[in-house]
């Protein structure tokens, strides 16, 4: 099956030059924007219409990105922010990154206007420090362009709305991955996640109302403005609205970064979109939204569709759109042993089950491997694992969130 790219987040791609103020405008860029300063669409209206896009967040929890947007309390008299997530420390993640090198101008439009539908005039891209090379510099530039074009600052364009954007480079920390972890960072702290409530909608950055979301999540904005949330909501299906930004990595013949359709079958994106299994090879397994979601085997995948509704079904999630295939010469021991060092090496340290437990788990498989392993270690990995999940202060604060942020009202009051 032939699948037509609707490229909303890539959509210059191909393009000379695709990440100048120039390129961008020939593909319709910075239209939704020139409206919302010319009055034509109120911050209600822009809620609204995300909201029946049937977008969600892109960096992993795939929260509407409507409802979290009405969060924001919108009378509150006080300096609000927006925050954008372009941190990309998912293991297997490498999409967002080609935004900010590709297209930046996208974010930059998605973020004014995100801004202006919140009431927030303040915004920062928190950008991985490992992107000095060349995303770092290309939204710089693109910041600067619409700055030199009138299309950010104080009373832009005589409208009487003001936006301005600043970039933050962090130090490479997986938990600022986190929210409220990227909060503490932003503000100089130790990147840690923070007890919830109360919520960043109400006490974020500063101690003011803060709004954080991924760079993929807020590049399909201005698409979504300029061409209707019908649109979008129906290059999905229904609960997974647009396209997504799938990273494919591991032993298939094509990997790399592809936006297509939500939903697109396991199968289809491995066979016609990647060029199938390499070598020709079995299938074994896959991890389908990066390291941190659950492995499902060959059989399950295969009937699996790309969204968050199939693959919540089958065990896993959706995350960041990471799809990383292993072949049958995988040793799935070895897999696990490779990203419990990950994690054991990147915990923050907050709390006992996993500070403690991913060293466990590594030890634990490294003797395994080194053939010294003993049959009560099949039982303690289990053991140990089931200690950790669910029982980690990002886990609380994750849960806790949910739980409140699952009631509009709630929040709102």
């Amino acid at each position: 099956m032939a699948y037509e790219q609707n490229l909303v987040c890539f959509n210059t791609f191909g393009s000379e030059e695709s990440w100048t103020l120039a390129t961008y405008e020939k593909h319709g860029g910075y239209e939704a924007w020139r409206k919302v300063l010319a009055g034509d669409l109120k911050p209600e209206q822009i809620i609204d219409e995300v909201k029946a896009s049937g977008l969600r967040g892109r960096g992993g929890a795939g929260f509407p990105t409507g409802l979290k947007w009405s969060f924001m309390p919108r009378d509150a008299e006080v300096q609000k922010y927006l925050v954008c997530n372009s941190d990309e420390s998912e293991p297997g993640t490498c999409h967002d990154r080609e935004v900010l090198r590709y297209n930046p101008h996208a974010l930059v439009e998605g973020m004014a206007i995100a801004a202006y539908a919140m009431g927030a005039t303040v915004a920062y891209n928190y950008i991985r420090g490992e992107f000095l090379d060349e995303p770092v510099p290309r939204f710089e530039a693109a910041v600067k362009e619409a700055y030199d074009a009138g299309l950010l600052g104080h009373d832009i364009q005589g409208s009487g709305i003001d936006f301005d954007l600043h970039t933050f480079v962090g130090a490479g920390a997986y938990i600022c991955g986190e929210e409220t972890a990227l909060l503490e960072s932003l503000e100089g702290k130790q990147g840690r996640p923070r007890f919830k409530p109360p919520f960043p909608a109400g006490f974020g950055l500063y101690g003011k109302p803060t709004t954080i979301n991924n760079t993929q999540s807020l590049a399909c904005v201005p698409a979504i403005i300029r061409n209707g949330a019908a649109w979008f909501a129906g290059l999905g299906p229904e609960g997974s609205g647009g396209t997504a930004l799938f990273s494919v990595s591991g032993h298939v013949e094509k990997p790399g970064n592809y936006e297509l359709p939500m939903g697109i079958p396991f199968k289809d994106l491995l066979n016609d979109i990647c060029g199938g299994m390499l070598g020709g090879r079995k299938l074994k397994a896959v991890i389908p939204g990066g390291s941190s979601c659950k492995v499902l085997p060959a059989e399950i995948i295969m009937d699996c569709t790309m969204d968050y509704n199939s693959l919540q079904q089958a065990g896993s999630s959706f995350g960041t759109g990471a799809v990383m295939v292993m072949d049958e010469t995988t040793c799935m021991v070895k897999v696990l042993r490779r990203i419990s060092r990950f994690y054991m090496a990147e915990s923050c340290g907050q709390c006992t089950p996993c500070r403690e437990g991913t060293g466990w788990l590594y030890r634990m498989l490294s003797r395994i491997i080194d053939g010294k392993g003993e049959e009560a270690d099949l039982q303690k990995l289990v053991d140990v694992a089931n200690k950790i999940e669910g029982h980690t202060f990002e886990y609380m604060v994750r849960h806790n969130g949910q739980s409140i942020v699952d009631s509009e009202t709630e929040v709102a009051a």
